[in-house]
């Protein structure tokens, strides 16, 4: 604490920068671990259900429970499409509105405008880790090579090169550098980890989008 206080006005305002980083970052890492988490819980939930009932309108009412699942925002999407024909289409039996609804590329489209929707939901975020991790050791290293200098130049001024002169200088300009690696190390840390769940979700969307077309591929030949 006492080389932070006695620290040079860059040096400092380097120091409150590369706090903020961190502090954003953990939080934002506490953050998407609960999203992430709950998004991967549910969605294994959701497969299990939407399989054991096969009815899309039994499993559309029960959509709330699944609500953090990006497999379930898919299928709500796709059958709320669905419903819309259904409205549209007047005296028919529902099994066979569902197969008249003209049919994969509507639903390729809803499909595909919810999966950009989803990746985005689950890639916030994760930009600011990335910048953190690339650029907090350079804003670090910049407050460091900025104290060196303030060091050198009070050692001209002073005529004075003993270690009781120098080290002070030196080791309060160290500090900002070792801080930039206490921010950028988690985050990156943090950036890899959730980039990796976030394409195992993106690639579970992309399986069940293709499940969902086929289904309504065999609803347009049933009928």
């Amino acid at each position: 604490m006492d080389l932070v206080l006695n620290a040079g006005l860059v040096v400092k305002l380097v120091l409150l920068i590369l706090v903020y980083f961190s502090v954003v970052s953990w939080a934002i890492i506490i953050y998407k671990f609960l999203i992430v988490q709950r998004a991967m819980r549910q969605s294994e939930a959701f497969l299990d259900f939407f399989w054991s009932k096969k009815r899309f309108d039994v499993i559309g009412q029960g959509l709330k429970e699944y609500s953090h699942s990006p497999l379930a925002v898919l299928f709500r999407d796709v059958y709320q499409e669905l419903m819309q024909s259904r409205r549209a289409i007047e005296g028919q039996e529902e099994e066979h509105m569902l197969a008249d609804l003209g049919e994969q590329d509507r639903v390729a489209r809803v499909l595909r405008r919810a999966m950009t929707s989803e990746t985005h939901r689950l890639e916030k975020y994760l930009t600011f880790l990335a910048t953190t991790g690339s650029a907090a050791p350079f804003i670090g290293l910049f407050g460091t090579v900025w104290g060196i200098m303030n060091a050198f130049h009070g050692i001209g001024q002073t005529g004075s090169a003993s270690l009781a002169v120098v080290a002070p200088g030196i080791s309060e300009a160290l500090v900002a550098t070792a801080l930039g690696l206490v921010a950028a190390i988690p985050a990156v840390i943090g950036y890899n980890h959730f980039l990796n769940k976030v394409n195992v979700l993106i690639g579970d969307m992309d399986n069940f989008s293709q499940e969902i077309l086929n289904i309504v591929q065999r609803m347009s030949r049933s009928h």
